[in-house]
């Protein structure tokens, strides 16, 4: 691969990914924001009018869908369209989902439920097609052994939080002026830019990359090895993959708490007001990407100032599993000022603190897992395979909104508490078997402890 210029020391194509994603995740994010709010609201100000469960069981389907099709979308791609077809396929469904969801009732004669459901569904087929498929872009930038990739995933992070953190704001603010609707609408309009990019600058920043199916490529790159199994070092790495997947379901089923019961519990629990404003709901959301821009640059360097002694990826995660645990503490807070007195608003500043927390182990495992896929899979099933990372954010947000649609019956502080104590437990189990983890991934981290896993590495880590 060659990539003619550079910005900042990466590939020029890493901006126009972080661009393209940076608008596809103000699309998502601004619909999710205002979701669940718009499913509780009373159909008088323009909502369905649903109960806290219904809406938090949909909410749960919906995001685990859109976590789940990225393992089809992979497919597809590896096999058939190529990674740059499939993001334009699904960011043209995207949008055309977004525009669904902001038409008013009865509009070309459909009622709100049935461009309501229509909406989900397109969003989710395209999210399926996008999503694996921009991610594994991002590492195909990069040759082999290039050191420059972890710092990349990184660039492309920030890229995503940038997008989240305005789209909260823009989106709360337009629905709480214009309505339900035209939140909807703004949500498209960022889908829409996103397509552009890509279409307008993808020939020209990222030429041939994405091109070519990965199966296609694999077997162009060694025809004997493409039917061939697994080797023992790349049957090792998917256990890696596979095994700290588990401990990612156990971090998002908790951290996604935040579009769902921890939004309801923003809207009708806490005290919003400063002074004469009160706070939009949805603003909230914002505080996860604000720490994120805010904190990424401070994690980075202390990974960097640790040198020898920077944590290991499943280290890492472990860590992400214990912030996830002190940021529910601070929910857990919250409940008690309420002292069972639903009447009683409580301090934002508890949801504040673990937003905070929850951030940091975002931070601990979100870009670093991402980074590390692209490191372990094989070439020929690379899409597949962040397809599959992403299964388990399908599941993990599956557990989420059935975990919070039973608030009613277990009460707030059963289930902020449960999720606190489960991430500890997480994170103790995941420190004990961190040593035979990095041992599985065969130096896929740099930090091989011969010559020889040296040279496996150059042989069978995938570009």
């Amino acid at each position: 691969m060659t990539i003619q210029k550079n910005i900042l020391g990466h590939p020029r194509g890493l901006f126009l990914l972080f661009s393209t994603e940076l608008w596809e995740r103000f699309s998502y994010y601004a619909m999710r924001a205002i979701l669940v709010l718009y499913l509780t609201d009373t159909t008088l100000n323009g909502g369905l009018g649903w109960s806290t469960k219904e809406a938090l069981d949909l909410y749960g389907i919906y995001t685990g869908l859109v976590y789940i099709t990225p393992l089809i979308g992979g497919w597809i791609a590896d096999n058939f369209l190529g990674q740059r077809k499939s993001v334009l396929i699904g960011g043209v469904l995207m949008a055309l989902g977004q525009f669904s969801l902001a038409l008013p009732n009865h509009a070309f004669g459909l009622d709100i439920h049935t461009t309501f459901y229509f909406g989900l569904t397109l969003l989710i087929l395209g999210n399926g097609l996008f999503k694996p498929n921009i991610s594994t872009m991002v590492g195909d930038l990069y040759e082999e052994g290039d050191n420059r990739r972890d710092g990349a995933f990184t660039i492309f992070y920030m890229g995503i939080n940038l997008g989240a953190l305005i789209a909260g704001v823009v989106a709360g603010s337009v629905a709480n002026s214009y309505g339900w609707n035209a939140g909807f609408l703004v949500a498209g309009i960022g889908m829409i830019l996103s397509v552009v990019l890509q279409i307008s600058l993808g020939h020209s920043w990222l030429g041939k990359i994405g091109t070519v199916p990965a199966a296609k490529l694999a077997q162009q790159k060694n025809s004997k090895n493409q039917k061939a199994p697994l080797t023992k070092q790349e049957t090792d790495r998917l256990k890696v993959i596979m095994v700290l997947g588990l401990f990612v379901i156990v971090f998002w089923a908790g951290f996604e708490q935040a579009g769902g019961l921890m939004n309801i519990y923003t809207q009708q629990y806490t005290d919003r007001m400063l002074g004469s404003f009160e706070v939009p709901a949805a603003w909230f959301q914002s505080l996860n990407p604000f720490f994120i821009m805010l904190l990424a640059p401070l994690l980075a360097a202390i990974w960097v100032k640790l040198g020898k002694r920077e944590p290991s990826s499943p280290v890492k995660f472990a860590l992400a599993l214990f912030f996830l645990a002190v940021g529910f503490l601070f929910m857990v807070g919250a409940v008690l000022q309420q002292g069972g007195d639903e009447t009683v608003k409580t301090s934002m500043f508890w949801l504040v603190g673990a937003f905070f927390f929850h951030t940091l182990g975002e931070l601990c495992i979100s870009p670093i897992g991402l980074s590390m896929v692209t490191k372990l899979a094989p070439l020929r099933l690379a899409s597949l395979l962040m397809g599959a990372w992403f299964g388990f954010n399908a599941i993990a947000n599956y557990v989420a909104g059935f975990i919070g649609s039973h608030v009613g019956d277990y009460g707030a502080m059963s289930i902020f508490g449960g999720i606190a104590v489960a991430a500890t437990i997480s994170g103790i189990i995941l420190l004990f078997m961190s040593n035979t983890l990095v041992k599985w991934m065969h130096g896929a981290e740099s930090k091989p402890d011969t010559t020889k896993d040296k040279v496996q590495d150059v042989q069978t880590i995938p570009a």
